[in-house]
């Protein structure tokens, strides 16, 4: 049976490398950073040495590491001291006996941080989304979901029997146009990512709270790209519509501005994640989140909670590397977060582009169908507070440079 599936999988591989859709993953050898390595051959099987493997130093600009934090001291060592004191993993789920004071410890400064009643955690934000809708909603209700949502909110409405609903990407006349069709169900949730992965984009959460009001729905939204990045003090699209608390259900992640590492997270109205906590199948089927990222976690909120230097560096790097690459004549989508989206339109090119980046030391990646629709190739570009004006602007002369040359730029 295997040898027909085998030369049917050959086919369709072969019809994505034909078409340029490809996608071979680079291999990091230092802790990720502004300044990393990256492998240039493989490395030994073995795993010992460097297997003949050479180092090539580039700039990263396409990590979720917004406030540089994941390889911050501080994270490291708050780590270490929880593995030496409550051990390396739970080996259990959170209901039988995967919940320590780590746990609750964590869920207790996401609340505060986001202003929200209870919180529950989950092995990604992924789980967070795919466990959420399912055990809220029935046939009987309706879900109103943004059309350029997440994969991980996309699966989660999948999962569950609710009646589905889309609107174009933050078009507020066709949100209300699906409320008024979901007025024949019960409840109605409108679902929307707070800073659109691709784009950049913040949803128009104020005016979304406001159509929520009049058509009687709640509002969900995932944090994952804007908590930590937008806002004055990077608390998220809340802060940024001076919202705080008003929003029914939040979801985010570890993963990106809060460390880098792992773990996921769904806060908001507490009976919300109570019932979450009872029926959402992430979360009862899966080992509960390591202490030692738990505890690193909770640094991270201790970190952002003291001070706002790398929300306001961050903020400071963005606005100087849109100016400069706007001027220099790149067509960058509108942001109002740290993902800047220099567009390309065609897949082969946004490949070639980030493969001559790289060469000069540019660590970028193109993005193409079917992460981004067909025809709207580009290179997303991540500004983080860990890098230097200096690293900016090498950044900016290399797209500059490669784009000549190219014939991007005329």
């Amino acid at each position: 049976m295997y040898q027909d599936f085998q030369q049917h999988l050959q086919k369709t591989l072969n019809e994505i490398r034909e078409a340029g859709l490809y996608k071979n993953e680079r291999v990091i050898i230092t802790p990720q950073s502004s300044d990393i390595k990256v492998a240039t051959s493989s490395p030994s099987p073995c795993g010992e040495g460097q297997g003949g493997v050479s180092e090539l130093p580039v700039i990263n600009f396409c990590a979720n590491n917004y406030l540089g934090l994941a390889d911050n001291k501080e994270l490291i060592e708050a780590a270490k001291a929880r593995m030496d004191a409550r051990g390396y993993g739970m080996a259990s789920v959170r209901f039988i006996c995967g919940t320590q004071d780590t746990h609750k410890e964590l869920e207790r400064v996401i609340s505060d941080f986001f202003g929200t009643e209870d919180t529950i955690l989950y092995a990604a934000c992924f789980d967070a989304n795919g466990g959420l809708f399912e055990p809220l909603l029935t046939e009987e209700d309706a879900i109103i979901s943004d059309a350029l949502n997440h994969a991980s909110i996309i699966d989660g409405v999948r999962l569950c029997k609710a009646v589905r609903y889309r609107y174009a990407n933050g078009d507020m006349a066709d949100l209300e146009e699906q409320l008024k069709k979901a007025q024949a169900q019960r409840f109605r949730i409108i679902a929307t990512d707070g800073v659109f992965s691709m784009d950049g984009n913040v949803c128009p959460l104020d005016k979304i709270y406001e159509l929520a009001q009049k058509y009687n729905a709640l509002v969900m939204v995932d944090e994952s790209h804007s908590a930590g990045v937008v806002g004055k003090t990077g608390h998220g699209v809340t802060e940024l519509y001076n919202m705080r608390g008003k929003i029914e259900i939040i979801t985010g992640t570890l993963g990106k501005a809060f460390g880098g590492s792992v773990g996921g997270f769904t806060t908001g109205k507490k009976e919300i994640i109570d019932l979450l906590r009872q029926r959402s199948r992430p979360y009862l089927f899966s080992n509960s989140i390591p202490p030692m990222i738990a505890a690193a976690g909770i640094k991270t909120f201790e970190i952002l909670t003291r001070s706002n230097e790398l929300q306001d560096r961050l903020h400071e790097n963005t606005a100087y590397f849109v100016e400069k690459m706007r001027a220099a004549g790149f067509d960058i989508k509108p942001t109002q977060s740290a993902i800047c989206a220099v567009m390309l339109y065609d897949a082969r090119l946004s490949q070639e582009f980030a493969a001559a980046l790289q060469k000069e030391g540019i660590y970028v990646t193109g993005f193409y169908y079917p992460v981004v629709p067909k025809g709207q190739a580009r290179i997303r570009v991540q500004v983080s507070a860990a890098h230097t004006r200096e690293q900016l602007d090498k950044c900016i002369a290399a797209f500059t440079k490669i784009g000549t040359i190219l014939g991007v730029l005329k």
